[in-house]
Order: C-alpha cells, then sequence, then structure tokens
C-alpha cells in the first residue's frame, strides 16, 4: 500500500503518475487541509486571468478520489512518523504504511519583524491565504497600496498583477536588482524598468523593520524611513517542512535529503516535492516536481528509474517583462547577446565553452525553442 502525504501538486501528481502504470495499487493521500486540487502557480496572476479566489479552489478531494481511484483523507493533520512502526500517528487514530511517501511541501519564510502589526503580514502560499488577502485586498476603498517583500520570482509576479490591476506596489528587498538569483545585472536592470513603467515602485537595499498599526498600516525601513500603506506582502521565499521528517530520524539538511531515487535514509519512505533535496538542491518549480512525480512513479511500480532533470526553463508571468530563464549551471559568464528596444537575450557561458543557462525576454521570446535545443544538446 502506498501512502502520500500531503495534497499539493506533489501529492496529487504522484498519484495520478501511478496510476498510469498501476490501476490495482492501494493509494492513500492524507491531507491537512480540505485536500482540493489546484493550479499553485495561478495565484500570483489571478487578477490578471480575471479569477476570483473561489474560482481558484479546484477540484475537491472527492472528486479527485474518484478521478484517481484512491483514498484522500481530508482535514487530517499526521503529528508523528513512527518509522519503526510504518505508523503515522494523527491526533485521532493510527495509520499503518508499508510504502510513504513524504510530500509536504514547504511554509513561507517570516522574517523578523517588530511593531504592533507584525500579525496583518499577508503570506500567499496556499489557495486559502490566497482568499485571505484577496478579502483584504478587495476590501473598503480601492486601489490599495500594496508593500511586497522580496523581489524574487513570485514577489515579482504579484507586482505586476496588482500594479496592471491598478493598485499602487511598492517592492522591498535588499538586494541591488530583481530576481537576483537568475538572471544578470544587464537583464536585472531590463526588467527592474519594464515593471517600472508598468507602475511598480523600487526600492532596493531596504527592508522593513517594523510594522504598526496607525490610520492604516506604518511601516518602517531598515534606514528608518516611514510611510504608509494598506497592505503588506511577504514573498521572501520558503522553507521546506521537514520538522515531521527529522523528528522521524531521517536525514535532513536545507529540504528531505533523498538520493537519485527519491529515496530517504529511511529505506521505506520517499519525499518528492518542495520539501525535497538532492544533490544539494531545492528546487521548488512545477518542471522539477513533475519530473520527481514520473520518475518516482516509475521506482514504486517496480522499474528503478534515477531521476535526471532535464533542462526546465522558468517562465515568469510578469507581462510587462515577459521572460523565460534557463537557470545559469556550473561555472562561467553570462554575455549580452541581443539588447534592443523590444528584446533582449543573454547567455550564460561554461569555461569549456558550452551553454550552460540563457535568458530571453521580450520578443527574444520567439527563439525559446531553438535556445532549448541548443542548451539541450550541450547538457546530454
Amino acid at each position: 500500500m502506498l501512502t502520500i502525504l500531503g495534497s499539493g501538486l506533489a501529492g496529487y501528481s504522484l498519484a495520478r503518475e501511478v496510476r498510469k502504470r498501476d490501476r490495482a495499487m492501494p493509494i492513500t493521500l492524507i491531507s491537512r487541509d480540505a485536500g482540493s486540487f489546484y493550479g499553485k502557480p495561478n495565484l500570483s496572476n489571478a487578477l490578471a486571468s480575471g479569477k476570483s479566489a473561489q474560482a481558484l479552489f479546484g477540484t475537491s478531494a472527492m472528486q479527485m478520489a474518484s478521478d484517481l481511484g484512491i483514498t484522500v483523507l481530508a482535514h487530517t493533520e499526521v503529528m508523528r512518523i513512527d518509522a519503526s512502526r510504518r505508523t503515522l500517528v494523527s491526533a485521532d487514530r493510527d495509520f499503518a504504511y508499508s510504502t510513504l511517501v513524504i510530500a509536504t511541501g514547504a511554509d513561507p519564510i517570516r522574517l523578523p519583524l517588530s511593531g504592533d502589526a507584525v500579525q496583518a503580514v499577508q503570506r500567499v502560499n496556499d489557495v486559502d491565504e490566497y482568499a485571505r488577502f484577496r478579502t483584504v485586498l478587495d476590501s473598503g476603498d480601492s486601489p490599495k497600496h500594496v508593500t511586497i517583500l522580496g523581489a524574487g520570482l513570485i514577489g515579482c509576479e504579484f507586482a505586476n498583477d496588482l500594479a496592471t490591476a491598478g493598485h499602487r506596489v511598492t517592492v522591498l528587498d535588499p538586494a541591488t536588482l530583481p530576481l537576483g538569483r537568475l538572471l544578470p545585472p544587464e537583464a536585472g536592470a531590463v526588467f527592474r524598468d519594464r515593471l517600472a513603467q508598468a507602475g511598480v515602485e523600487w526600492r532596493f537595499g531596504q527592508t522593513l523593520a517594523a510594522l504598526d498599526q496607525a490610520k492604516r498600516l506604518r511601516a518602517t525601513l531598515n534606514d528608518g524611513m516611514r510611510y504608509e500603506t494598506d497592505i503588506v506582502l511577504s514573498a521572501v521565499g520558503l522553507k521546506p517542512r521537514t520538522q515531521l521528517a527529522a523528528a522521524a530520524g531521517f536525514t535532513v539538511a536545507r529540504g528531505i535529503v533523498v538520493n537519485a531515487h527519491l529515496q530517504t535514509s529511511d529505506t521505506d519512505s520517499y519525499a518528492l516535492g518542495d520539501c525535497v533535496e538532492m544533490d544539494g538542491q531545492v528546487l521548488p518549480f512545477v518542471l522539477p516536481i513533475m519530473q520527481q512525480a514520473r520518475a518516482l512513479a516509475k521506482t514504486l511500480t517496480g522499474e528503478m528509474a534515477p531521476l535526471i532533470y532535464p533542462v526546465m526553463p522558468i517562465v515568469v508571468k510578469t507581462p510587462a517583462a515577459p521572460t523565460v530563464i534557463a537557470a545559469p549551471s556550473g561555472s562561467g559568464n553570462w554575455r549580452v547577446v541581443d539588447a534592443h528596444a523590444n528584446q533582449f537575450a543573454a547567455e550564460f557561458v561554461r569555461a569549456d565553452g558550452s551553454l550552460g543557462g540563457f535568458v530571453l525576454m521580450g520578443d527574444a521570446m520567439r527563439l525559446r525553442a531553438s535556445w532549448n535545443a541548443k542548451i539541450s544538446l550541450d547538457n546530454a
């Protein structure tokens, strides 16, 4: 019997992939929330898509159970993994398992802030949190002034979405450019300017130090500057949920450490998704999760298949600055290939001359297929 702990994209994708290969294997999926299936990446561009929070709730746990021929236990929080007894312990009962897959995801990182309005900081890591965010965003007078903490992928996508919808947006980040971990400086500057033209105000080299309740919310920055805002949305990153695995004695570093077969240090347990660390990498993106689900489904149905990632470009959902990124790997240097008014292209060239990554923006995205083919060939 296969037991999957977690009902996000990773958990349901694994159940679906296993079902493609084995129609009879008993599968139980345990979820601490309602267990509905939805597209988490859609949360950061729902306004531009014209979708309400309710429209994002997706397929119910009951329907998913019926469609996949599995058992879904919703609103069931596992408190402990007893690996010696192959048992999951919840508040109400114990669940025996033969093979366990941990797909518990990740939690938003919480910044250390002072002030009497710290609890007002919004975080959007699931559809329930997005619904609460939209309740505040849509209440009272509109448009709102929204302060976003973090100029990473999610922060930039929310900034573009909110600005396009007519809200005033200020983004705070200690770095000097947006998407600093993914883009070379030249591309970061282009991205910054195009979102600024769409109405996003950037405050680089600044962080939020305190949040207090005034007539609105009063934000105090690290340099002492103060201003009033209506909403603060934190998008400073995610921390893998490793607590259950660590308490059970599994090897944990930044994430739950797994081998090439996604097996944990416990031979009867596997892990995938945002909670996983493999070869020192934590990859909280859709394409890696889908690759993990396909590979693990093969292993669980008798075909020992090591996980080998293909080239997995990241599409940044920012219409003001359409961007696709193949994150650089290896040692090398960025080189700008094309920089015109409506397009930008840069390549990451390794020391041996092979292509280790690329960035395409604007009209250059039409060349995505050829760049994908080249980098795939160089990395074969």
